[in-house]
C-alpha cells in the first residue's frame, strides 16, 4: 500500500503532457494508492474553481483513506519538537501528521516534499521521493 502525498497528486493532476500520470501509473502498479483526510483538505483548499472543487470532491470522496488514530496527534507534534530542537523547521506541521499517519499504517509515502526527508532522518518513515517535472 502507498500513501501519496499531495505535493504527487498536484502534478499528477496538473499533467497537461501525460508522462507524469504515466510515470505515476508505472510507479503505483498494482499496489493499492490510499489518501490520508490531510491530502483531501490539501487538494481541496488548492481548487481554482466551482467546477474544480466538484470534480476533485466527487473523485476523492470514492478513494480509500487510512485515518489518523488518538496516538497521531502526540507523536506529530513530538516530532516536529525534536526536529526544531536539532535546528531543523519544517514547512508544516501538517507534514509530521501525514509521516506520523504513514508510520502507524506501515505504508510508504511517496512524496516531493523534503520536509518528508528530514522527518525520516529520525523517525522510522518509509519514504520514496516522486520524480520532478517529468511533463
Amino acid at each position: 500500500m502507498i500513501l501519496v502525498d499531495t505535493s504527487v497528486w498536484i502534478e499528477v493532476l496538473r499533467d497537461k503532457t501525460g508522462k507524469t500520470v504515466r510515470e505515476f501509473r508505472k510507479r503505483i502498479g498494482i499496489e493499492n494508492c490510499v489518501f490520508c483526510r490531510f491530502t483531501q483538505l490539501e487538494l481541496l483548499q488548492g481548487a481554482k474553481d466551482e467546477m474544480e472543487w466538484k470534480r476533485l470532491d466527487d473523485y476523492l470522496s470514492t478513494q480509500f483513506y487510512i485515518e489518523a488514530t488518538e496516538k497521531t496527534w502526540r507523536e506529530a507534534a513530538r516530532t516536529y519538537f525534536e526536529l526544531r530542537r536539532k535546528g531543523i523547521t519544517l514547512s508544516s506541521s501538517v507534514d509530521c501528521c501525514i509521516a506520523q499517519i504513514a508510520i502507524e499504517s506501515k505504508v510508504l509515502l511517496l512524496h516531493r516534499d523534503e520536509d518528508f526527508e528530514r522527518i525520516a532522518r529520525i523517525r522510522p518513515l518509509a519514504i520514496e521521493r516522486f520524480p520532478s517535472k517529468l511533463a
